[in-house]
C-alpha cells in the first residue's frame, strides 16, 4: 500500500515532466499549459477540476458515470443516515501523489496543476486541489501521512516548518469547508534512515528521530481535528532472523507504542490510535502480521485499551485471510476501529490497493460494520489508487464513486437479508444445540469434564446435522 505506492514516486519524481507554470484566471482550466490573461503567478485561481460538477445521487437507472446509483448520503438505512455508516475518506497519497510508476515503467499520470517539482508552492496547488475534489466529491474525510502533503527539508527543523506552512493552509481550506482528517499518520518507511525499520530500527538515533517525526504528526493531526490516528509499520519487521534480535525490537516497539500514548494524552489529543496489519511487503515478516497477532502484541504488552485496529481489505488477502475474517477477528475481540476500502488482483501476489467493486465482498464487509454498529470515530479511507493505464482526470472521481457505490449497495444487500432473516435463522439453529441445558453451562464456563462424559454415557454417539453450506450460499447470493 503506502510502502510500495511512496517507493514508486520516488522512482516518478525522477520521470516528471517540467511544466511552466502560466496563471489562470477563474473561467481557465487548471492547466498548467493553459494561457489566460493576467499575466504569470504561481498562484492557482481556476478550477482544478473544470467541467466536473457535484457528483449527486441519480439512483440505479442513471448511466451518469459522474452520478451515485447506490449512495445517497443523507437515506436513512437500519437507523442511520447512509453517511455516517460510511464515513468515506479520500487518501492524499494515493489520489494526489500516485504516479501510475511501478517497478516496470516510468509514470503515466501528469495532472494538469503538477509542475513536477515537490516544492511548498507545489504542495500548497496540491493542497487546494485535494480540496475541491472532496467538495465536488461530497465527501468531508481525508487521510494524510505527513511527508506526502509536506516536502522534508535539509534538516528536522526545516520540515517541520515545511509541514507547518502546509497545515495552516489544510486548517483554513477546512474551516471553509468543514472537511476534516478522519487520520493522520507518520510516514515512517520511505526515507533511507528507516531502511532497517523506524520504532524496530537496531540504532537508537532512527529510533529518536521516528519518535521525533511521530510526536509532530500527532500534533498536526490533533490541530486539524483528526478523529484518528494510524501506526502503519512499513518496515516494522525483518528480512531474516540470521541478523535480528526479535525480543529487543519488538520491546523497543511496545515501548514506542506506549511513548505515543503518553504523549497523546499530553497534549489532550482524544483520536482513537490504530495499528494497520501487514504481513510483508515491504519486509518479509512484520510484527504486524494481521489482526489475530497485532491483538497479542497489544495484550502482551498491556496496550489493549489504548489501541484499535485499521483492517486495510488488501493486507486481509497477503496474509492468507478474507478481508471479512479480519473483520470479525477484530469485531469480536472489541477493537475494530477504521478500514481501508480497497481490494486486491487475486491473480497478483502483491498489494495493488484496487478500488473495492465486488459486490459480495462489499456485503461482507458492510455485515461486519453493522454488526459492530458502526465505525465511528472510524470511517472508511480509499486507500487504493487508480490503474496505471487510468489517466484522465475524471477517472479520479469514476474511481471513488465506483468504490462508494459498491459499498452503499454492500449496505443495502445486509439490510435485504436482516429483512429476511433466513440466513441468521439459518445460523441460529445450527448452534441451537447450545440454547439447552447442558449448553448454557458449558457456555457459562461451567462444563467440567466429568459431568460432560455422563452425560455422553448417557446420550451416546452423536447425530451430527449438516451444516448446509450450499443453502447459506444461495441465501446470501439472493440478497445481490
Amino acid at each position: 500500500m503506502r510502502g510500495s505506492e511512496l517507493f514508486l514516486f520516488l522512482v516518478a519524481a525522477s520521470s516528471l515532466c517540467l511544466y511552466a507554470v502560466i496563471a489562470a484566471q477563474q473561467t481557465c482550466p487548471a492547466d498548467l499549459d493553459s494561457k489566460c490573461e493576467g499575466g504569470a503567478s504561481d498562484d492557482w485561481e481556476g478550477e482544478y477540476f473544470p467541467g466536473i460538477p457535484k457528483i449527486k445521487y441519480e439512483g440505479p437507472k442513471s448511466k451518469n458515470p459522474l452520478a451515485y446509483k447506490w449512495y445517497n448520503a443523507e437515506e436513512v438505512i437500519l437507523g442511520k443516515k447512509m453517511k455516517d455508516w460510511m464515513r468515506f475518506s479520500v487518501a492524499f497519497w494515493h489520489t494526489f501523489r500516485g504516479t501510475g510508476a511501478d517497478p516496470f515503467g516510468a509514470p503515466t499520470k501528469t495532472w494538469p496543476w503538477e509542475d513536477g517539482t515537490n516544492s511548498l508552492a507545489m504542495a500548497k496547488r496540491r493542497m487546494r486541489a485535494h480540496f475541491e475534489f472532496m467538495e465536488k466529491l461530497g465527501v468531508d474525510k481525508w487521510c494524510f501521512h505527513d511527508r506526502d502533503i509536506a516536502p522534508d527539508g535539509k534538516t528536522l527543523e526545516e520540515t517541520n516548518a515545511n509541514l507547518d506552512e502546509i497545515v495552516e493552509l489544510a486548517k483554513q481550506l477546512q474551516g471553509e469547508t468543514n472537511i476534516k482528517p478522519l487520520w493522520g499518520t507518520a510516514q515512517l518507511f520511505l526515507h533511507p534512515r528507516y531502511m532497517h525499520g523506524a520504532a524496530t530500527s537496531p540504532e537508537v538515533k532512527v529510533y529518536a528521530y521516528a519518535a521525533a517525526q511521530v510526536k509532530k504528526a500527532l500534533e498536526v493531526t490533533h490541530y486539524l481535528g483528526g478523529e484518528n490516528y494510524v501506526f502503519w509499520g512499513g518496515r516494522e519487521g525483518y528480512q531474516t532472523l540470521l541478523n535480528t534480535d526479535m525480543k529487543r525490537e519488538l520491546d523497543h516497539l511496545a515501548n514506542f507504542l506506549q511513548a505515543a500514548v503518553d504523549y497523546k494524552k499530553k497534549i489532550g489529543f482524544n483520536g482513537t490510535l490504530l495499528i494497520e496489519p501487514k504481513p510483508q511487503e515491504p519486509t518479509k515478516h512484520q510484527y504486524d502480521w494481521d489482526v489475530a497477532t497485532a491483538f497479542a502484541f497489544l495484550q502482551k504488552y498491556g496496550l489493549t485499551g489504548e489501541f484499535k485496529i485499521n483492517v486495510e481489505c488488501n493486507h486481509a488477502t497477503l496474509s492468507g485471510h478474507s478481508c471479512h475474517h479480519e473483520l470479525e477477528t477484530a469485531r469480536i475481540n472489541g477493537i475494530l476501529g477504521n478500514i481501508d476500502a480497497n481490494t486486491g488482483d487475486p491473480q497478483v501476489g502483491w498489494d495493488t490497493d484496487q478500488f473495492m467493486t465486488d459486490i459480495a465482498e462489499a456485503t461482507l464487509v458492510m455485515s461486519s460494520v453493522v454488526k459492530n454498529g458502526g465505525l465511528a470515530p472510524g470511517g472508511f479511507n480509499f486507500d487504493a489508487k487508480l490503474r496505471r493505464e487510468s489517466t484522465d482526470v475524471e477517472d479520479m472521481f469514476i474511481a471513488h464513486i465506483s468504490g462508494m457505490d459498491t459499498l452503499a449497495r454492500g449496505l443495502r444487500n445486509v439490510a435485504k437479508l436482516m429483512e429476511d432473516g433466513s440466513l441468521d435463522e439459518l445460523v441460529r439453529k445450527r448452534y441451537q444445540s447450545f440454547d439447552s441445558e447442558i449448553g448454557a453451562l458449558i457456555e457459562s464456563g461451567k462444563g467440567d469434564f466429568e459431568t460432560l462424559e455422563k452425560k455422553v454415557l448417557e446420550w451416546g454417539e452423536p447425530t451430527v446435522p449438516s451444516g448446509k453450506q450450499e443453502l447459506a450460499e444461495m441465501l446470501f447470493q439472493s440478497a445481490l
